[in-house]
């Protein structure tokens, strides 16, 4: 379980394991741009040191020049004289090097940039894929979905990281080769120049800790800022929140919890701001103290003026490089505890998982499902949503679940399609349990729909057809879900038919209204051609008399097949051949709605009840 105190020491630490797996994902995105990339890094690598001898040349060659006769005024008799001639080739040369420098650097970033956005699309292809692959029991913690967010969040932002560590491997060779050119006059400078920045490194390692920290601790407000936010702009929420006048209630939360947090990061930053300005004069100090000796020793007569220039620059990159350097290096270190939220949710294994040798489905299902002493309780919860039931739903047969708010009646629905295993006991089909078969197979013949059904922001058609996504293409298939399902009068009246977008989020598309959403929604579970049909109060937004007509076609057009239905309406229910009663988790009564009324119980009670209402 997680903690609320974040990350301990050795797992920051530890996250630096992620970045040779990091690297070979982002290499393999494009091998051509990666070993592209490197080459150009390289390249620019030995830029500076070259750049500053060849001043140091031409600085030398000047004083050399000003000790001789002025020249001609032209061109040639400057290019006929050896020296001058070498002088004029030594600025060509710079400028070469200028010019390199400007594409090395530009072809870099293109490089970089567009293996960044390979590796981001590719990145999210396995985000998603491995989200589709978790328990919908790990979807619904509240831990994992800020383990989800984080991971989401990574996604795209780390892949700056690949610039930052090639920035890196450049920063080395380039210091590499300074460190060189100066330690042929002064060695002992260098020394103290990476000396001084020693402590402006721990204190960026310090705040890029402090920081990582917060942003982790603060996952759950970020989510629920995130939330709030699509409360307060979202049209989906807009009708309620002007209608009940929420938008100041919401935006003052928005406030609150945005303020605490903006208090949190301007106190990190104010911090990290005053102790970095001290710990990096230090570094400040060290480098002047460096130039006073090299121009003393100048004025001495021990270094040229070439010499001073060469010195002079390389220890102003040689101190910058190396607070480059170790500022890259903490950042990589607290990049690389982001990438612990994105490798860690991989790590995240779904419990239910299709069986290394599966037992076949039988085509056609003989005997029907059957729940054995079954028991189930959510996680983090000590109470039990079903407890010791037991009950068959014979093949064929058509069965209602009939119960308040919290009887279990949806949970014995996602016990029945694998979106939960049970605690205790278990659940057959054709008399055997359900881990036996393979998941996509046995999902792939039930149908079921959910009273929260997804409102998909694609086409009308493609709506009907996520009922089964494979056969998306058959135009013939779609139109005849759409009709069993009562959706066809409704799509046929839209502007584009089954190709019109619908929903609100995309230029384009239509809405529609919660009874032809359903409608539509209905007709998934037709296009899917189940043997099994689950109906769990789909039809929530009709009323009583399309609801009837809906349930009449279902039972119709479910002939011959398994088919459960949930509904609170009991002048539905009654069409069933059989009405389970539940109560906390609990069997209560079972039988047809005939038995249920003569024996008198919580059926006869419930129906006589909503009857009356009626009246």
């Amino acid at each position: 379980m997680t903690t609320s105190r974040g990350p301990g020491q050795s797992a920051r630490l530890g996250a630096l394991r992620y970045l040779p797996a990091l690297f070979r994902e982002i290499a393999a995105a494009s091998p051509r741009l990666f070993a592209a990339s490197l080459a150009l890094r390289l390249v620019a690598a030995c830029l500076p040191i070259l750049t500053l001898y060849i001043a140091k040349l031409i600085l030398d060659g000047i004083v050399a020049e000003h000790a001789r006769p002025a020249p001609a005024a032209g061109l040639a008799d400057w290019l006929a004289d050896p020296g001058r001639a070498r002088l004029a080739g030594l600025v060509a040369a710079e400028l070469g090097l200028a010019l390199v420098s400007d594409l090395t650097g530009r072809l870099s970033s293109l490089t970089e940039t567009l293996i960044g956005d390979l590796y981001a699309n590719a990145a999210s292809l396995r985000l998603m894929a491995h989200a589709a692959a978790l328990d919908l029991a790990q979807f619904e913690d509240s831990a994992q979905q800020d383990r989800l967010e984080r991971a989401r969040r990574q996604v795209s932002g780390r892949t700056g990281l690949i610039g930052t560590v090639l920035g890196q491997v450049q920063a080395l060779v380039t210091l590499a080769s300074l460190a060189a050119g100066v330690a042929a006059f002064t060695p002992w400078l260098v020394v103290l120049i990476a000396l001084a920045l020693v402590p402006a490194l721990l204190n960026e390692w310090h705040f890029t800790k402090a920081g990582y920290r917060l942003a982790w601790l603060r996952s759950p407000e970020r989510r629920r800022l995130d939330y709030l936010r699509y409360l307060g702009a979202s049209v989906e929420t807009a009708k309620e929140v002007k209608l009940f006048g929420l938008s100041g209630y919401v935006t003052d939360l928005y406030a609150t919890v945005a303020r605490r947090l903006l208090t949190e990061n301007r106190s990190l930053a104010t911090a990290r701001a005053g102790w970095g300005f001290a710990f990096a004069s230090l570094g400040t100090l060290a480098y002047y103290a460096a130039y006073a000796v090299i121009v003393w020793r100048t004025v001495a007569g021990s270094f040229s003026v070439g010499d001073l220039a060469f010195l002079a620059g390389a220890f102003q990159r040689l101190r910058g490089g190396i607070e480059g350097l170790l500022l890259g290096f903490t950042q990589i270190t607290g990049q690389a505890q982001y990438l612990d939220d994105f490798y860690s949710f991989f790590a995240i294994r779904p419990q239910i998982h299709a069986p290394a040798r599966p037992v076949p489905i039988p085509r056609p299902i003989r005997d029907g499902l059957v729940f054995e002493d079954v028991g189930y309780r959510y996680p983090g919860t000590q109470t039990w949503a079903l407890r010791n039931l037991s009950f068959a739903i014979r093949a064929g047969e058509t069965v209602a679940l009939v119960g308040g708010n919290g009887a279990g009646k949806t949970t014995i629905v996602k016990l029945m399609t694998r979106l939960y295993d049970p605690h205790e006991g278990r659940v057959l089909l054709d008399g055997v349990p359900l881990p036996a078969y393979d998941l996509d197979d046995l999902r792939a013949r039930i149908g079921a729909i959910f009273q929260d059904f997804v409102r998909f922001d694609l086409t009308a058609g493609e709506n009907v057809a996520v009922g089964r996504i494979e056969a998306a293409a058959d135009a013939d298939r779609i139109a005849a879900a759409a009709a069993r399902g009562l959706a066809a009068p409704v799509i046929e009246r839209l502007p584009e038919g089954y190709a019109q977008p619908l929903g609100k989020r995309f230029a384009g598309g239509l809405d529609l209204s919660g009874g032809e959403w359903q409608k539509v929604a209905l007709s998934r579970a037709y296009m899917r051609e189940a043997e099994i049909l689950i109906l769990d109060e789909p039809t929530a937004a009709l009323d009583a008399q399309a609801e009837h007509d809906v349930f009449a076609r279902f039972r119709e057009l479910s002939a011959g097949r398994t088919a459960v239905l949930i509904s609170h309406r009991f002048s539905t229910v009654r069409m069933a051949d059989r009405i389970l009663v539940l109560e906390g988790g609990r069997l209560l009564e079972a039988g047809s709605h005939a038995v249920l009324m003569a024996r008198g119980g919580r059926y006869a009670e419930l129906f006589t009840l909503q009857a009356e209402g009626y009246r």
